[in-house]
């Protein structure tokens, strides 16, 4: 039997026990009690506020926490591991280092500014990197679900990610912003920095149109920015829960779950393997072009 005649036998066996599933089981209606939205809200797990700054710790905070303990520890771990004759470990983080250096931060901005900015782009790279992996672990941090234990309810397993929480990718942008805006500052004089925002040649009164489009684009890229990483992050975990089962409860069909069983998998996959890097190597890549730009003197 060729591949495409067992790949399409075991195709049909497939959509063949998914209809048998619905037979017997059948529909149950829309589940109204079910709310997706409600796992990527931040319940207080301990309450904490001064004033009007809220500080309470939920999974956020866990998240967040748990992604500054990967980053540290690793960068740390590896530090000690380095040794004359090269090992495993050493060729993964020469890979890593090649990466995060030659290929983001020395492509995109002078060999001065670069060996300046790498640890600061390299950070953001690998910050972003582990929230996204960490993102990807379930975790017993379901506020909403438990599992009962020798008569202890733990909070069941779920998929959560501080990336998927706009405030985090913001927070990121706006530093990133502030400090290249800096930096042209530093380096050119706040005259000349601002000026070098219009390209070679424009002058009189066309030069103002265009300034303020230019200071429209500078501002935009704070939202670029930082939606972009939150988009992307949050937009996998919702594929992932609703093909996982979520679908399959929000409206009340059991056998529906197992038809999309196979893409929550390949999503999952898919997110693991290629998103959650691409948008950490995005992010550090516009990092350093930025850098690059206010460095160089704009346009």
């Amino acid at each position: 039997m060729s591949t495409k005649a067992k790949f399409a036998v075991g195709f049909g066996v497939y959509l063949a026990v998914g209809v048998a599933l619905y037979l017997i089981f059948g529909s149950d209606g829309k589940n109204e009690e079910f709310q997706p939205q409600e796992e990527f809200k931040l319940d207080p797990w301990i309450e904490i506020k001064l004033g009007g700054l809220d500080l309470s710790f939920n999974k956020a905070v866990l998240y967040l926490l748990l992604t500054c303990a990967a980053t540290v520890g690793s960068m740390v771990y590896l530090a000690r591991r380095m040794a004359d004759k090269p090992n495993r470990i050493q060729t993964v983080v020469e890979g890593a280092y090649d990466l995060t250096y030659n290929q983001i931060a020395r492509n995109n901005m002078s060999a001065k500014s670069a060996a300046k900015w790498f640890p600061f782009v390299a950070t953001l790279f690998f910050f972003i990197w582990f929230s996204n992996m960490i993102g990807y672990i379930p975790l017993p941090v379901n506020d909403h679900e438990t599992i009962e234990i020798a008569g202890i309810n733990f909070p069941a397993f779920a998929l959560y990610a501080a990336t998927a929480n706009l405030s985090i990718p913001l927070v990121l942008t706006l530093t990133v912003f502030f400090l290249y805006q800096w930096e042209g500052i530093r380096k050119h004089g706040p005259v000349k920095y601002f000026k070098g925002w219009l390209p070679a040649g424009v002058s009189g009164p066309a030069a103002v149109p265009i300034f303020a489009i230019e200071v429209i684009s500078q501002f935009v890229r704070i939202i670029s920015l930082s939606v972009r990483l939150f988009a992307n992050v949050l937009a996998g975990h919702l594929l992932i829960l609703f093909m996982g089962g979520g679908l399959a409860v929000l409206l009340g069909v059991a056998a529906l779950g197992w038809i999309t069983l196979p893409l929550a998998v390949g999503f999952f996959a898919f997110e693991i393997v290629l998103i959650a890097t691409l948008q950490a190597f995005i992010f550090a890549t516009l990092t350093s072009i930025y850098f690059g730009e206010a460095s160089a003197g704009g346009h």
